[in-house]
């Protein structure tokens, strides 16, 4: 299948995502923090990312522009994972550069429904 990277500071949240993704078949990569994210992302260039946008130090949008700025990363796919869920959250994350968005909780009818539009795109 793919790899695919979570970026989430939350360890039930990482647990969930990490065993929906092996559950489906997918590589999985974990980091903690953006900067850790940002790292794993372009060392091994995944498919796609799950970005939480409330991370500690930078955060997800933040995260999500260092990642756009550079060649190397620029075109992984990329979904905001938050808890932001008021209405305009969604407009913020896809203008900071994300081209998808998952509410959290994590539903995971929605979870593989994203994972295959993203993969497909």
């Amino acid at each position: 299948m793919a790899h695919i990277l979570v970026i989430e500071d939350n360890p039930a949240n990482m647990k969930l995502a990490t065993f929906l993704l092996k559950q489906a078949g997918h590589e999985v990569l974990e980091a903690m923090d953006a900067e850790q994210g940002i790292q794993q992302a372009r060392t091994h260039l995944p498919a796609l990312i799950f970005m939480d946008m409330q991370l500690p130090g930078m955060d997800g949008m933040q995260a999500t522009r260092v990642l756009r700025m550079d060649p190397e990363t620029r075109d992984i796919k990329i979904v905001a994972l938050t808890a932001f869920a008021m209405s305009g959250d969604e407009e913020k994350f896809l203008a900071a550069g994300c081209d998808g968005y998952l509410a959290k909780p994590i539903r995971y009818q929605e979870f593989f429904k994203i994972i295959e539009k993203m993969l497909a795109a």
